[in-house]
């Protein structure tokens, strides 16, 4: 892979964590994701299932581990099974991992080629009772494909039917919820890569630069800092795009007098970064548009120091609204008589501000976790808030990603530019 060995530790200690939530005499299965067609014979970049790598480390299509910690033969307990590479797959694709190989990433003994799976599956399967079966249960899911967990438990109920089925899911969003050192230094690593971006960007920008032109500074300072790329799509919003939310064309002009508002991070080993900043594209905020920024500012150190142990997510963002209300009625933006007013369901603060603050962060960008448990150290949030005023083309979102400890919270991208000094003086150079 591109990124640098990680300690198999890391998956060792992922799996130990994730076995002591399963019933007695129990077995999980997880499979990698498909590589996706595109048109043609063309492919899209193949990108591995979150639960698989967090338990195993494989990142590598055609996998499937089987976790079965009771199982009185010790090398069923934790089996991988690999595509078998051959000589004509290391000529066209590149060679796949060897066993050994595969034993170094994930700390497995056990590891089989894929053509030996149902053999060894069936014996483990006449000892178990129970089978964790994995699916994607993210909140904001939209599935119109079938994976190939989906076609696994579909064949696997119809040759097992008489076997107990549990979720996996409500176990993997509670463990991976909880990084580990490994895994926040992963995630610091990708924000480093982010920072490396957007001071590069910084000198980039000038009035007359297109969009896309931003983004593919972004693009070459990510992959020559070992990154795969962007860790979603990127968004380079000028002028009235930065009040289009999910803007991902990237396809205009750059113009005097305009903020640029980007949303971009770098993905490292599978982990995301998120990060967010509005800069003057001539280099220079006006009155205006400082006085926003600040407010925004202003809200996002508030709010950030709520990432504490114990803070219940849906009492934060209540939280994060007043403040919000404050910083819009110094604008000018809002009046005590439209709060007064306000529809309980849909404050007035929406009109301005209408997303959440924060969301989980870790291999995937809106990473899995617990909405409705407190927050807990070694989980990792971004801390956004944003005012989008479309009468006046204004839209600006700041962001940052956040260490849940013990204490204050760690901030990864402490060290990006944020204030409209400093990002003014980089700028003018």
């Amino acid at each position: 892979m591109r990124y640098l060995p990680i300690d198999a530790s890391l998956y060792v200690a992922n799996r130990k964590q994730f076995v002591q939530h399963l019933k007695p005499q129990s077995l999980a299965v997880f499979n990698s994701n498909d590589i996706m067609p595109s048109n043609a014979d063309g492919t899209m970049p193949f990108r591995q299932n979150s639960d698989l790598l967090h338990l195993s480390g494989v990142d590598q299509e055609e996998s499937i581990l089987v976790l079965f910690p009771d199982a009185k033969d010790a090398k069923h307990r934790e089996v991988l099974f690999l595509k078998e590479t051959s000589e004509l797959i290391a000529i066209w694709e590149g060679a796949k991992l060897t066993k050994t190989q595969a034993t170094e990433v994930s700390g497995i003994e056990s590891v089989h080629w894929l053509k030996d799976f149902d053999s060894v599956f069936k014996a483990m399967m006449a000892e178990a009772e129970n089978v964790y079966i994995n699916s994607n249960e993210h909140l904001r899911a939209k599935i119109v494909v079938e994976t190939r967990d989906a076609r696994f438990i579909k064949k696997l109920k119809a040759d097992y039917p008489g076997h107990s089925y549990q979720r996996s899911a409500p176990i993997m969003h509670q463990i991976r919820a909880i990084k580990s050192p490994i895994e926040i230094d992963l995630m610091q690593t990708a924000c480093n890569i982010t920072e490396k971006g957007f001071r590069r960007v910084l000198e980039f920008v000038k009035p007359g630069v297109m969009e896309f032109e931003i983004q593919a500074e972004f693009m070459h300072e990510f992959l020559r800092n070992r990154s795969r790329g962007f860790s979603y799509e990127p968004i380079v919003a000028s002028g009235f795009n930065a009040c289009v939310l999910h803007y991902v064309e990237n396809n205009a002009e750059c113009k005097d007098g305009d903020l640029l508002l980007m949303d971009v991070g770098a993905e490292y080993a599978n982990y995301a970064s998120d990060m967010t900043r509005a800069i003057p594209v001539n280099g220079r905020y006006t009155d205006r548009q400082k006085s926003v920024y600040n407010a925004v500012l202003q809200v996002m150190r508030e709010a950030s120091q709520l990432l504490r142990p114990g803070t219940m997510l849906g009492e934060y963002h209540q939280e994060v609204g007043k403040m919000m209300e404050s910083e819009l009625k110094g604008l000018g933006l809002i009046t005590q008589h439209d709060i007064d007013n306000q529809d309980p369901s849909w404050p007035a603060y929406k009109k301005y501000f209408m997303h959440g603050t924060s969301h989980y962060l870790g291999l995937d960008v809106h990473d899995v976790g617990l909405w409705n448990t407190p927050m807990e150290a070694g989980m990792v949030f971004t801390c956004e808030p944003g005012i989008y005023i479309r009468e006046e083309s204004l839209g600006i979102r700041i962001e940052n990603d956040f260490v849940v400890t013990d204490g204050a919270p760690n901030d990864l991208m402490g060290n990006i530019p944020i204030e409209v000094e400093e990002i003014e003086d980089l700028m003018n150079q």
